[in-house]
Protein backbone atom coordinates (compact mmCIF):
# COMPACT_ATOMS: atom_id res chain seq x y z
CA UNK A 1 0.00 0.00 0.00
CA UNK A 2 1.30 3.43 -0.89
CA UNK A 3 1.26 6.09 1.80
CA UNK A 4 2.02 9.75 1.45
CA UNK A 5 3.89 11.77 4.04
CA UNK A 6 5.18 15.32 4.19
CA UNK A 7 8.76 15.74 5.41
CA UNK A 8 9.39 18.10 8.31
CA UNK A 9 9.93 21.65 7.25
CA UNK A 10 7.82 21.60 4.10
CA UNK A 11 5.04 24.09 3.60
CA UNK A 12 1.88 24.50 1.58
CA UNK A 13 2.35 25.69 -1.98
CA UNK A 14 0.31 28.27 -3.89
CA UNK A 15 -2.41 25.75 -4.66
CA UNK A 16 -2.89 24.73 -1.03
CA UNK A 17 -1.15 21.32 -1.09
CA UNK A 18 2.02 20.20 0.67
CA UNK A 19 5.21 20.57 -1.31
CA UNK A 20 7.32 18.58 -1.73
CA UNK A 21 5.70 15.24 -0.83
CA UNK A 22 7.69 12.12 0.00
CA UNK A 23 6.34 8.97 -1.65
CA UNK A 24 6.75 6.08 0.78
CA UNK A 25 6.42 2.51 -0.48
CA UNK A 26 6.58 -0.28 2.10
CA UNK A 27 8.50 1.97 4.47
CA UNK A 28 11.00 3.19 1.85
CA UNK A 29 10.98 6.30 -0.24
CA UNK A 30 10.87 5.45 -3.95
CA UNK A 31 14.33 6.66 -4.87
CA UNK A 32 16.29 5.48 -1.83
CA UNK A 33 19.88 4.75 -2.77
CA UNK A 34 19.72 6.61 -6.08
CA UNK A 35 21.98 9.50 -7.02
CA UNK A 36 20.40 12.26 -9.10
CA UNK A 37 22.00 15.19 -10.89
CA UNK A 38 19.93 18.30 -11.59
CA UNK A 39 21.31 21.21 -13.62
CA UNK A 40 20.16 24.77 -13.09
CA UNK A 41 19.27 23.69 -9.56
CA UNK A 42 19.66 27.00 -7.76
CA UNK A 43 16.26 28.37 -8.75
CA UNK A 44 12.99 27.88 -10.59
CA UNK A 45 12.23 24.45 -12.04
CA UNK A 46 15.65 23.06 -11.13
CA UNK A 47 15.24 23.98 -7.48
CA UNK A 48 11.80 22.39 -7.37
CA UNK A 49 13.14 19.22 -9.03
CA UNK A 50 16.07 18.96 -6.64
CA UNK A 51 13.80 19.25 -3.61
CA UNK A 52 11.27 16.82 -5.06
CA UNK A 53 13.84 14.15 -5.84
CA UNK A 54 15.48 14.55 -2.44
CA UNK A 55 12.03 14.15 -0.88
CA UNK A 56 11.71 10.86 -2.77
CA UNK A 57 14.98 9.64 -1.25
CA UNK A 58 17.55 10.47 -3.94
CA UNK A 59 20.88 12.01 -3.09
CA UNK A 60 20.87 15.05 -5.35
CA UNK A 61 23.90 16.65 -6.97
CA UNK A 62 22.62 20.20 -7.40
CA UNK A 63 24.54 21.81 -10.24
CA UNK A 64 24.60 25.56 -10.84
CA UNK A 65 26.98 28.51 -10.97
CA UNK A 66 24.84 30.49 -8.47
CA UNK A 67 26.48 29.70 -5.13
CA UNK A 68 24.02 31.82 -3.15
CA UNK A 69 21.07 30.01 -4.68
CA UNK A 70 22.72 26.64 -4.08
CA UNK A 71 23.26 27.53 -0.44
CA UNK A 72 19.59 28.41 -0.03
CA UNK A 73 18.63 25.15 -1.74
CA UNK A 74 20.77 23.08 0.62
CA UNK A 75 19.19 24.83 3.60
CA UNK A 76 15.67 24.24 2.22
CA UNK A 77 16.38 20.55 1.71
CA UNK A 78 18.17 19.89 4.98
CA UNK A 79 15.39 17.71 6.43
CA UNK A 80 14.57 15.74 3.28
CA UNK A 81 15.36 12.01 3.14
CA UNK A 82 17.85 12.04 0.26
CA UNK A 83 19.93 15.13 0.87
CA UNK A 84 21.35 17.76 -1.47
CA UNK A 85 25.02 18.19 -2.42
CA UNK A 86 25.84 21.52 -4.12
CA UNK A 87 28.15 21.47 -7.15
CA UNK A 88 29.38 24.78 -8.59
CA UNK A 89 29.65 24.32 -12.35
CA UNK A 90 29.46 26.49 -15.44
CA UNK A 91 27.94 24.26 -18.13
CA UNK A 92 29.96 25.94 -20.86
CA UNK A 93 32.85 23.93 -19.41
CA UNK A 94 31.77 20.82 -21.29
CA UNK A 95 34.53 18.52 -20.06
CA UNK A 96 33.68 19.35 -16.46
CA UNK A 97 29.99 18.79 -17.15
CA UNK A 98 30.62 15.31 -18.53
CA UNK A 99 32.85 14.41 -15.59
CA UNK A 100 30.26 15.65 -13.10
CA UNK A 101 27.65 13.24 -14.45
CA UNK A 102 29.70 10.11 -13.82
CA UNK A 103 28.07 7.69 -11.41
CA UNK A 104 24.59 9.19 -11.52
CA UNK A 105 21.45 7.07 -11.69
CA UNK A 106 19.12 9.95 -12.59
CA UNK A 107 19.95 12.92 -14.80
CA UNK A 108 17.70 15.96 -15.07
CA UNK A 109 18.85 18.36 -17.79
CA UNK A 110 17.14 21.58 -16.80
CA UNK A 111 19.52 24.54 -17.09
CA UNK A 112 18.58 27.13 -19.67
CA UNK A 113 18.69 30.76 -20.72
CA UNK A 114 16.63 32.94 -22.97
CA UNK A 115 17.23 35.87 -25.32
CA UNK A 116 14.39 37.45 -27.28
CA UNK A 117 15.36 39.20 -30.53
CA UNK A 118 14.51 38.97 -34.25
CA UNK A 119 16.88 36.66 -36.13
CA UNK A 120 18.54 39.52 -38.03
CA UNK A 121 19.34 41.22 -34.71
CA UNK A 122 20.20 38.09 -32.71
CA UNK A 123 23.83 38.19 -31.47
CA UNK A 124 25.73 35.17 -32.82
CA UNK A 125 27.71 34.79 -29.60
CA UNK A 126 24.49 34.55 -27.58
CA UNK A 127 23.09 32.00 -30.03
CA UNK A 128 26.25 29.94 -29.55
CA UNK A 129 26.04 30.15 -25.74
CA UNK A 130 22.37 29.11 -25.69
CA UNK A 131 23.07 26.08 -27.86
CA UNK A 132 26.11 25.18 -25.75
CA UNK A 133 24.27 25.28 -22.42
CA UNK A 134 20.95 23.86 -23.59
CA UNK A 135 21.96 21.24 -26.16
CA UNK A 136 25.66 20.44 -26.16
CA UNK A 137 25.93 20.33 -22.36
CA UNK A 138 22.97 17.90 -22.06
CA UNK A 139 24.70 15.68 -24.65
CA UNK A 140 27.90 15.70 -22.61
CA UNK A 141 26.03 15.07 -19.36
CA UNK A 142 24.17 12.12 -20.89
CA UNK A 143 27.46 10.84 -22.29
CA UNK A 144 29.00 11.02 -18.83
CA UNK A 145 26.06 9.36 -17.08
CA UNK A 146 25.36 6.45 -19.42
CA UNK A 147 28.31 4.14 -18.61
CA UNK A 148 27.19 3.80 -14.97
CA UNK A 149 23.53 3.49 -15.95
CA UNK A 150 24.33 0.80 -18.52
CA UNK A 151 26.56 -1.10 -16.10
CA UNK A 152 23.83 -1.37 -13.48
CA UNK A 153 20.97 -1.86 -15.97
CA UNK A 154 18.91 1.09 -14.73
CA UNK A 155 18.80 4.80 -15.37
CA UNK A 156 16.50 7.77 -15.84
CA UNK A 157 17.14 10.76 -18.08
CA UNK A 158 14.62 13.58 -17.95
CA UNK A 159 15.17 16.57 -20.20
CA UNK A 160 13.28 19.69 -19.21
CA UNK A 161 12.29 20.85 -22.65
CA UNK A 162 9.46 23.28 -23.31
CA UNK A 163 6.33 23.74 -25.33
CA UNK A 164 8.87 25.47 -27.58
CA UNK A 165 10.38 22.05 -28.20
CA UNK A 166 7.07 21.21 -29.89
CA UNK A 167 6.03 24.60 -31.28
CA UNK A 168 7.99 27.62 -32.46
CA UNK A 169 7.55 31.24 -31.46
CA UNK A 170 8.94 34.31 -33.17
CA UNK A 171 12.01 36.07 -31.76
CA UNK A 172 13.34 32.99 -29.91
CA UNK A 173 15.52 31.37 -32.55
CA UNK A 174 18.22 30.08 -30.21
CA UNK A 175 15.85 28.79 -27.54
CA UNK A 176 13.54 27.08 -30.03
CA UNK A 177 16.47 25.55 -31.92
CA UNK A 178 18.01 24.25 -28.68
CA UNK A 179 14.76 22.75 -27.42
CA UNK A 180 13.96 21.09 -30.75
CA UNK A 181 17.46 19.63 -30.73
CA UNK A 182 17.01 18.43 -27.15
CA UNK A 183 13.87 16.58 -28.21
CA UNK A 184 15.84 14.66 -30.84
CA UNK A 185 18.70 13.95 -28.45
CA UNK A 186 16.25 12.63 -25.85
CA UNK A 187 14.59 10.28 -28.33
CA UNK A 188 17.95 8.98 -29.53
CA UNK A 189 19.02 8.28 -25.94
CA UNK A 190 15.72 6.45 -25.41
CA UNK A 191 16.29 4.17 -28.39
CA UNK A 192 19.88 3.40 -27.43
CA UNK A 193 19.18 3.03 -23.72
CA UNK A 194 16.12 0.78 -23.79
CA UNK A 195 18.08 -2.45 -23.91
CA UNK A 196 20.02 -1.31 -20.84
CA UNK A 197 17.06 -0.38 -18.63
CA UNK A 198 17.53 3.35 -19.24
CA UNK A 199 14.62 5.62 -20.12
CA UNK A 200 14.85 9.09 -21.62
CA UNK A 201 11.97 11.54 -21.82
CA UNK A 202 11.18 15.23 -22.12
CA UNK A 203 8.77 17.29 -20.08
CA UNK A 204 7.38 20.26 -21.96
CA UNK A 205 5.93 23.03 -19.81
CA UNK A 206 4.44 26.23 -21.11
CA UNK A 207 5.44 29.43 -19.33
CA UNK A 208 6.52 28.65 -15.76
CA UNK A 209 6.51 31.12 -12.90
CA UNK A 210 10.31 31.50 -12.72
CA UNK A 211 12.81 34.38 -12.85
CA UNK A 212 13.63 33.34 -16.44
CA UNK A 213 10.05 33.99 -17.53
CA UNK A 214 9.76 37.16 -15.48
CA UNK A 215 12.84 38.56 -17.20
CA UNK A 216 11.26 37.85 -20.59
CA UNK A 217 8.41 40.29 -20.07
CA UNK A 218 10.46 43.40 -20.87
CA UNK A 219 12.11 41.68 -23.85
CA UNK A 220 8.74 40.51 -25.19
CA UNK A 221 7.28 43.98 -24.76
CA UNK A 222 10.11 45.47 -26.81
CA UNK A 223 9.96 42.76 -29.48
CA UNK A 224 6.18 43.04 -29.94
CA UNK A 225 5.94 46.79 -29.38
CA UNK A 226 3.38 46.58 -26.57
CA UNK A 227 3.40 47.65 -22.91
CA UNK A 228 4.78 45.14 -20.40
CA UNK A 229 1.42 44.75 -18.65
CA UNK A 230 -0.08 43.31 -21.86
CA UNK A 231 2.65 40.72 -22.46
CA UNK A 232 1.23 38.07 -20.14
CA UNK A 233 -2.31 38.11 -21.54
CA UNK A 234 -1.60 38.90 -25.19
CA UNK A 235 1.64 36.98 -25.79
CA UNK A 236 2.47 34.40 -23.13
CA UNK A 237 -1.04 33.13 -22.38
CA UNK A 238 -2.65 33.85 -25.74
CA UNK A 239 -2.61 30.25 -27.01
CA UNK A 240 -3.06 28.55 -23.63
CA UNK A 241 -6.50 27.28 -22.59
CA UNK A 242 -5.67 27.40 -18.85
CA UNK A 243 -4.97 31.09 -18.38
CA UNK A 244 -2.20 31.03 -15.81
CA UNK A 245 1.49 30.31 -15.46
CA UNK A 246 2.44 26.79 -14.41
CA UNK A 247 4.21 26.50 -11.06
CA UNK A 248 7.70 24.94 -10.73
CA UNK A 249 6.37 22.34 -8.29
CA UNK A 250 3.94 21.08 -10.93
CA UNK A 251 6.80 20.49 -13.36
CA UNK A 252 8.84 18.78 -10.63
CA UNK A 253 6.01 16.30 -9.99
CA UNK A 254 6.08 15.19 -13.62
CA UNK A 255 9.88 14.91 -13.55
CA UNK A 256 9.81 12.87 -10.34
CA UNK A 257 7.23 10.45 -11.72
CA UNK A 258 9.34 9.76 -14.80
CA UNK A 259 12.25 8.90 -12.48
CA UNK A 260 10.36 6.24 -10.55
CA UNK A 261 10.35 2.48 -11.18
CA UNK A 262 6.65 2.82 -12.07
CA UNK A 263 7.56 4.77 -15.22
CA UNK A 264 9.76 2.05 -16.70
CA UNK A 265 7.66 1.70 -19.88
CA UNK A 266 7.62 5.43 -20.63
CA UNK A 267 10.52 6.38 -22.86
CA UNK A 268 11.20 8.42 -25.97
CA UNK A 269 8.21 10.66 -25.37
CA UNK A 270 7.45 14.30 -24.59
CA UNK A 271 5.02 15.10 -21.79
CA UNK A 272 3.27 18.39 -22.53
CA UNK A 273 2.41 20.46 -19.45
CA UNK A 274 1.12 23.29 -21.56
CA UNK A 275 -2.41 24.11 -20.41
CA UNK A 276 -3.79 23.05 -23.78
CA UNK A 277 -1.42 25.08 -25.97
CA UNK A 278 -0.67 22.18 -28.34
CA UNK A 279 -4.33 21.13 -28.48
CA UNK A 280 -4.85 23.78 -31.18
Amino acid sequence: MTTFSTPAGTSADARGGPSPVSLVLDGRTELDGRTALVTGAAGGIGRACALRLAAAGAKVRAVDRDDVGLGALVEAGADLPGGIEPRHLDLTDLDAAEACAAGTDILVNNAGLQHVRPIEEFPPDVFHTVLTVMLEAPFRLIRGALPHMYEQGWGRIVNVSSVHGLRASAYKSAYVAAKHGLEGLSKTAALEGAAHGVTSNCVNPAYVRTPLVERQIADQAAAHGIPEERVLSEVMLRDIAVKRLIEPDEVAEAVAYLCTPRASFITGTSLALDGGWTAH
